[in-house]
Formats: C-alpha cells, sequence, structure tokens
C-alpha cells in the first residue's frame, strides 16, 4: 500500500495546497513555498507530513516550515472572546539549519495566522551561504501574500452570500406586500418569484481567479439593493395605513 492510500484511508482530510511561489533558482538550488490551512499545531504537522510524504516523495529536499495557529486556550469555551484563544507558533528547520525562524519571523510581519508554510529546497551541490536565507524569505513572503488574499476572498464570498440571503428575504417581504390576499393562481406565480428570488449565486469564478476588485463591487451592489428593497418595504408599509 502506498504512503499516498494510506493517508487517504485515515479519518483526516488531505491537505490542501492554498498557494505557491515561484521557483527560485540559483547556482543549481531551486527554492519554492507553499501555504497550507492549518488552525491547530496537529494540523501543521499533518500537513507537513503529507507535503514531506506524499507531494515529495522520495525526493532528496529540505522541507522548511513554520506555523502559526489560533487555538482555544485549555479550560475555555471561547465564549469570552479573544481572551480565550492564544497564538501557538513553532517552526522545523528540515535540515536547513536556522531556516526555520527565517520562515517565522516572515510571517509574523505578513500577519499570517491559522497556516503552515513549507519552503523546500533542492540543493545544488554549491553552498550558498546567507542568500540561502534571502530566498527562503522570498518564497515565504510571496505565499504569505498569496494566502492572505484567499483569505480575504473566502471572508468576502461569506459576506455575498450572507446578503444574498438577506436580500432574498426582503424580497419575499416586499413580494407578499404587494400582493397581499392573492388568489391561488396568484400564490403559484409568487412562488414561482420567490425560487427566482432565492436562486444561489455561483461565485466560484470570482473566487478562484481571487478577484478581489470584483467581489467588492458585488458586495457594494448588494448593499445598495437591500436598501432600495427597504425603501420599497416602508413605503408599501406606509401605503397601506
Amino acid at each position: 500500500m502506498s504512503k499516498l492510500d494510506t493517508f487517504v484511508r485515515s479519518s483526516r482530510p488531505t491537505p490542501v495546497v492554498v498557494a505557491t511561489s515561484q521557483e527560485i533558482r540559483d547556482r543549481g538550488s531551486i527554492f519554492v513555498g507553499s501555504v497550507y490551512r492549518a488552525t491547530s499545531p496537529e494540523e501543521a504537522q499533518a500537513a507537513l507530513h503529507y507535503h514531506k510524504h506524499v507531494i515529495h516523495a522520495g525526493k532528496d529536499v529540505y522541507e522548511i516550515s513554520a506555523w502559526r495557529c489560533m487555538v482555544l486556550k485549555s479550560g475555555h469555551t471561547g465564549l469570552a472572546g479573544p481572551d480565550d484563544f492564544e497564538l501557538r507558533t513553532g517552526f522545523d528547520d528540515g535540515g536547513e539549519q536556522w531556516a526555520g525562524s527565517r520562515v517565522l519571523k516572515t510571517m509574523q510581519t505578513e500577519g499570517v495566522i491559522d497556516a503552515i508554510v513549507i519552503v523546500s529546497r533542492w540543493f545544488g551541490g554549491t553552498l550558498l551561504g546567507p542568500t540561502r536565507f534571502r530566498h527562503i524569505e522570498t518564497c515565504t513572503s510571496e505565499v504569505c501574500r498569496k494566502f492572505n488574499k484567499a483569505v480575504e476572498m473566502d471572508e468576502s464570498i461569506q459576506t455575498l452570500s450572507t446578503l444574498d440571503d438577506i436580500l432574498a428575504t426582503l424580497r419575499e417581504e416586499l413580494n407578499a406586500l404587494k400582493s397581499g390576499s392573492s388568489s391561488t393562481s396568484e400564490t403559484t406565480t409568487d412562488t414561482g418569484g420567490r425560487q427566482a428570488m432565492n436562486k444561489v449565486h455561483d461565485y466560484s469564478a470570482v473566487r478562484d481567479a481571487l478577484d478581489l476588485s470584483k467581489a467588492k463591487r458585488l458586495i457594494h451592489a448588494r448593499e445598495s439593493a437591500i436598501q432600495a428593497v427597504k425603501s420599497l418595504i416602508a413605503k408599501q408599509k406606509g401605503g397601506d395605513k
């Protein structure tokens, strides 16, 4: 049984790479950064194990890593807010002495939380000296910025979904006010209208493209639509008096 089969058959979901960096090549060595989501040190270790033993199985490569995870404090419920949580960090040099702390420091600078960054280095046979640290930090910075953008996009999509639900509810309310005591045939038409208004929007293309500008435009459009429908509801209620 392959290591991949063993991992897939375990109860733990397969880690997914959120972003990778451009390759940096220098005198035969290759550096590439990868970032995974990790909400706990245990998830970070699982992602590191997967990266080393599945993605790069059988390859002679240094895997330099660091993680930052916001976790619930022991004995706390989370109901008390931010004070119930603590930031846990760690790093692994992965065979490249003093490199793991560089990755962690760069993650701190970029403000990345709930993630593990892994910089893979294939050694080309020539010692690079301190230059290797610059390459490691460059790869880390790139994937950290991509990760933060992905997190912002996820939050934007969640906001859009919430606004869609609010807008659909308001439109239903407006439609009910307009229709009043409708006949059976009118009710059927109204049901079809509600189905149309409650259509689930597919934002996968926006998410995949990480088009934050478009996501923000859509959010603004939904907010404007909500205000417009609220105004119509207020007028409708006022006219009923």
